[in-house]
């Protein structure tokens, strides 16, 4: 039996093995003939953008719910070592090490949380990084009201003044009102840009600092962090912040297993990708999500985010399947690229092209907001074979739409030359 291993469930690798599985539907490969086994840490998929919201129910889906009924192979192990002259893979599992064999193989482990070697950041710092870091923040801030009043009770200092950190930020306002007293309650987003939002872009930025200003946000900007301690964050201006509560959101990078192969890595340790989501210069290799990089225009590479990842996914499934067969592969092309943050109660902005050009903002953007985070995103679940596998067909989503007009019309997908 040849075997498609998918190393990673995430939004790349659930979506790569779906669509694995939906080619080999169509070629009408014997049952029997190929495997797809998908290798996760976790016997979950995590909506992982969702992990700065207040009610996680319905983050973490079991990957049998989604892989069980098309006959998707999955299991709970850590991967330790990648091979790819020999094509096998080293993974740790509860039973010990084990090593598996392949004819193809998906890299798709996705990236994790920089954590630079500030004193106290490991020991004194939550994330919103994985699924797990974000219950335990909640669980933490949701107990705080029992703690004995103190100086840091209340504040809540965040560090990392991007997409992460801006969403984890205008989203603290709203749980601290649920743990504490009105009133009770202090937010700041710290970065070391002068600007909030340094990469999102100067036209988005207004709407981004009126909403920070409406949520009482304040920003400590241009500076550094020095140290985390059990009390509180000194930054390198000198100040100190009490604060039980600081939460890291500070840079992204490829997991380091991606360095496993040969080639070339981007400054944010992504093997690179062609348009059929090969790795370049190996054969039997594909990548997709976080961990690769591929250019969608001829111009533009992804960007970390699931609006790449899942089309990365799906193609990388098509294509490893038809590369195996010798039938043709799909290219992956994306004409189009959207911003969608959410602001808290203030509501989202919604920026278009790669300048990210604000098209719409407050609380009709924060609708779609909320559609991609609880519908668009997610895969189906427990659903029929058919429906599953229709699902993984190897095309590009149109983007999301935005709000309606004054006629009460939805409008284009973007606006006329984005």
């Amino acid at each position: 039996m040849a075997r498609i291993l998918v190393l990673g469930g995430g939004f790349a690798g659930l979506w790569a093995a779906v669509g694995a599985a939906r080619k080999l539907d169509e070629i009408d490969t014997p049952a029997g003939e190929v495997e797809i086994l998908v290798v996760d840490r976790n016997p979950y998929h995590n909506i992982r953008v969702r992990n700065y919201e207040i009610d996680l129910g319905n983050v973490a889906i079991p990957l049998g719910e989604v892989l069980d009924p098309i006959g998707i192979s999955h299991l709970i192990a850590e991967v330790q070592t990648i091979d790819v002259e020999n094509q096998q893979v080293a993974v740790a599992t509860r039973d010990g090490r084990k090593s598996l064999a392949y004819d193809r193989l998906v890299l798709a482990l996705g990236s994790a949380l920089v954590r630079p070697d500030i004193p106290g950041l490991v020991t004194n710092a939550f994330d919103v990084d994985t699924y797990s870091a974000a219950v335990r923040l909640n669980a933490h801030i949701a107990a705080l009201g029992t703690r004995p009043m103190s100086a840091g009770r209340s504040t809540v200092v965040v560090v990392g003044a991007g997409f992460t950190g801006i969403e984890v930020a205008t989203e603290m306002p709203s749980k601290l009102g649920r743990a504490l007293q009105a009133g009770e309650n202090r937010v700041i987003l710290v970065d070391n840009n002068p600007v909030v939002g340094g990469t999102i872009g100067a036209d988005a930025r207004p709407a981004i600092c009126q909403a920070l200003a409406a949520l009482r946000i304040e920003t400590r900007l241009g500076t550094r962090v020095a140290a985390f301690d059990a009390t509180g964050i000194s930054l390198a201006s000198g100040e100190f912040i009490p604060a039980q509560t600081i939460v890291w959101c500070a840079g992204m990078r490829a997991s380091p297993l991606a360095a496993m192969l040969p080639g070339k890595l981007d400054r944010l340790g992504r093997v690179a990708a062609d348009p059929y989501m090969r790795v370049a210069g190996l054969a039997n290799t594909f990548a997709a999500g976080d961990v690769a990089y591929s250019l969608v225009d001829a111009v533009h590479p992804t960007v970390m985010s699931c609006q790449f990842a899942r089309p990365m996914g799906r193609f990388a499934g098509h294509n490893v399947v038809a590369d195996l067969f010798g039938r043709p592969m799909i290219p992956l092309q994306i004409d189009w690229y959207v911003t969608v943050l959410d602001l808290g109660t203030w509501g989202a902005l919604y920026t278009v092209g790669w300048d990210r050009q604000l098209l719409s903002s407050g609380q009709k953007t924060k609708v779609i907001k909320q559609t991609i985070n609880h519908k668009r995103i997610y895969p189906p679940r427990m659903a029929t074979r058919e429906e599953t596998l229709a699902a993984a067909a190897p095309i590009v989503q149109a983007p999301p739409q935005y709000p309606a007009g004054p006629d009460g019309r939805p409008g284009p997908a973007r606006p006329s030359g984005a």
